[in-house]
């Protein structure tokens, strides 16, 4: 592999970045100050540093993120911010994107990867990959109506949805408001807020804390984000 590639591929910058790098002479391959980008690597083997810092070669990354209302899951946008736009500059050199989209008012679990296979994987309707959501309602939910939306509904462009689970959290109806969960294995535009629409609900609130067996912890803050620990990268992978 060359070494401009191997360096991009562990975020250490750009491809343009790296090589002003190397030009000042922070590289060391095996001790010897490297300049050339061609220079072939072996990303297992050779001991690359930069300014001393050995480089652990990692060409994927898998973040976990807490997205915030008024942030967009997309790379790029003209009017607003992103959850790329969030992140660190190690974690935007590795040219990162979402894993499927939150609506722009909705928050919570979003992953993050340059791993396309993955994303293809979780993303892909054959592999029904549940999405659970912790709702707040204008309207209480009744059990008919609960029933109606777990069984499937026809949408407007006569899309079908599959069954759901609701999980219905408080039946005060003197209280303001009313909360339920939410899971679906699909991941339509504006999906929950459409299906509640249809039993003529409002959602007034909405947060995805489950995707597949992976939770959104309790302790990651709206806006912060971290790496999948071991134990979580297998709860997506198997």
């Amino acid at each position: 592999m060359r070494l401009d590639k191997f360096l991009a591929n562990s975020g250490i910058g750009t491809r343009k970045e790296v090589k002003i790098i190397l030009k000042k002479g922070k590289i060391r391959v095996n001790e010897k100050i490297v300049k050339d980008a061609k220079m072939q690597v072996d990303e297992i083997k050779d001991d690359v540093k930069i300014e001393g810092e050995k480089i652990t070669y990692k060409p994927f990354v898998y973040i976990m993120m807490n997205k915030p209302s008024g942030v967009i899951s997309a790379t790029e946008d003209g009017k607003h911010k992103t959850v790329i736009d969030l992140l660190c500059e190690k974690y935007k050199n590795y040219k990162v994107f979402p894993v499927g989209r939150l609506d722009i008012d909705t928050e919570g679990l979003l992953l993050l990867t340059n791993d396309g296979v993955l994303a293809h994987n979780l993303l892909s309707p054959k592999k029904h990959v549940d999405k659970k959501y912790y709702v707040e309602l204008k309207e209480p939910l009744t059990i008919e109506k609960k029933k109606i939306l777990e069984n499937g509904i026809k949408l407007e462009e006569n899309f079908v949805t599959k069954k759901a689970k609701i999980e219905i959290i408080d039946k005060d109806e003197d209280i303001e408001v009313n909360s339920v969960f939410i899971t679906i294995s699909e991941g339509k535009f504006h999906q929950v807020k459409r299906m509640f629409k249809f039993v003529e609900n409002e959602v007034l609130y909405l947060k995805r804390v489950k995707m597949g067996k992976l939770l959104l912890p309790e302790d990651l803050k709206l806006g912060e984000y971290r790496e999948l620990s071991e134990e979580e990268m297998n709860l997506i992978l198997n």
